[in-house]
């Protein structure tokens, strides 16, 4: 049995984790559940599931919360009682599924305290991710995927090495390896220009044509800054320099992504589109649960297709890779403007191609601190953010 902290359950990783979590009562017990402010589906999770405690974020939420429950589960709120439900005592596992940039402090508080992760929080890399990377080798835990292309390229590099060595064992050694191949689906504009995508909606942005997701991560994927924020996290995950990552398109998104190795040999990792599928091997690892999720039918598949990424029509795929490749606290730059773009888009405060130029502009007029302490990835995040607003306000 594992003990899972659940930090995001009412979100989209989360709800599938619960999901994943249901399908698996003799073998994964929820302990902790924490979000921001859902009051109504919190308290569904927490009568579906009865764990130790939950935890809100927003404290007026919590308040509510409070006053509607009246079981036996502890209600906590704030970012302390976020702090306690990364690191309770009875949890063996946290899985972080909190949107951006928020999963920073409780994902390193949570390793700290000995807690292994399975990671669905990108930004938590490409922020700080020699801090918690280091963090990781320090503590002797495990850090493990749920991101679908980046469990792709896991179980890629686990039946790639030498069948008598895991990939513990092997270690984060890169020497066997030509590249990484990370898959984009090319999200709904694929094929489109920038004359054409001056004209996209919101509504559009939001119609993924094979995955189910929240929408900051639905529109980062229109845009391609998702697969940006991808090849980042691979390049702390795998420990692979970033001319060894690569991007195709892979519009039916059965091919998760692909290894290629010196010998020429290419491993990959096929399965529906369904996230459940990498959440629960996350959790499961380094055993196999039976699925209960539906299963790749090769017959229905029909043509599998691939293409380059058009970096000029989405050209937030090569800035998020040129901020990667730089380095120090320009990641955290790239992730902080964009994370303000995407929810002025929300708001209709500026336009779907907006997004790309503004991050642009802030990015370029960003001092990069070379090897940035946590106190200055926090003062970078804060300023960055202050200046994209500023923009997005002209």
């Amino acid at each position: 049995m594992k003990n899972i902290s659940v930090l995001g359950s009412t979100g989209s990783i989360g709800r599938q984790t619960l999901e994943v979590a249901a399908a698996n009562p003799e073998k994964l017990k929820i302990r902790v559940l924490a979000a921001h402010k859902n009051v109504g589906l919190m308290l569904q999770q927490i009568e579906a599931f009865h764990p130790d405690f939950a935890v809100l974020t927003d404290k007026e939420a919590a308040a509510e919360l409070l006053k509607q429950y009246k079981g036996n589960t502890e209600i906590l709120s704030g970012q302390e009682g976020l702090l306690a439900a990364a690191t309770y005592e009875k949890t063996d596992t946290v899985l972080g599924a909190m949107v951006g940039y928020a999963g920073l402090r409780p994902t390193l508080a949570a390793i700290k305290a000995g807690k292994d992760i399975a990671l669905a929080n990108k930004e938590t890399l490409v922020a700080a991710g020699h801090i918690v990377m280091q963090a990781v080798k320090d503590n002797n835990i495990s850090l493990l995927p749920v991101d679908s292309e980046h469990s792709a390229i896991f179980q890629s590099l686990r039946s790639g090495y030498h069948p008598c060595l895991s990939f513990t064992e092997k270690g984060r050694d890169s020497s066997e390896v030509k590249r990484l191949i990370l898959t984009a689906s090319g999200g709904p504009f694929r094929g489109k220009n920038r004359e054409e995508l001056k004209k996209v909606t919101l509504a559009q942005c939001l119609k993924h044509p094979n995955w189910t997701m929240g929408k900051k991560v639905t529109i980062d994927s229109s845009t391609l800054a998702n697969k940006g924020l991808e090849v980042m996290e691979a390049h702390w995950l795998f420990n692979m320099p970033y001319d060894k990552i690569d991007v195709v398109i892979h519009p039916q998104s059965i091919v998760h992504s692909l290894v290629e190795f010196n010998d020429g040999a290419v491993i990959a990792q096929l399965g529906i589109p369904d996230m459940k599928l990498p959440i629960q091997y996350a959790l499961s690892y380094p055993q196999r649960y039976d699925c209960n999720f539906g299963r790749l039918d090769l017959l229905q598949c029909a043509d599998l297709t691939f293409e380059a990424p058009d970096r000029e029509a989405f050209p937030s795929l090569q800035i998020a890779i040129d901020c990667g490749k730089a380095g120090g606290s320009l990641p955290c730059a790239f992730n902080a403007a964009n994370e303000e773009c995407v929810t002025a888009f929300l708001e209709d405060k500026i336009s779907y191609l907006n997004i790309p130029e503004i991050v642009k502009r802030v990015v370029d007029s960003h001092t990069p601190i070379p090897h940035p302490c946590l106190d200055e990835i926090e003062e970078t995040d804060r300023i960055v953010r202050i200046k994209t607003k500023e923009l997005i306000d002209q």
